[in-house]
């Protein structure tokens, strides 16, 4: 049995130290195999810390960021 996606994923940055490229909605086919899980809050962070939101999922939408 698979277990529920979470709600929200930052996308890892390949290498040490790289900064993460995106935020996704939990369940996002772009996400990728580099991903962690975080909190609402923490990706709202992420993203009003310049870290872009995903395209296709909106996160930042999702998350009530609007620029």
């Amino acid at each position: 049995m698979r277990s529920p996606a979470p709600g929200w994923m930052i996308e890892l940055g390949i290498g040490q130290g790289q900064r993460p490229p995106y935020v996704h909605v939990g369940g996002c086919y772009l996400a990728g195999v580099r991903q962690q899980p975080v909190s609402r809050e923490a990706a709202a962070r992420a993203v009003t810390e310049s870290v872009a939101a995903c395209s296709h999922c909106r996160a930042d939408t999702e998350l009530g960021i609007i620029d």
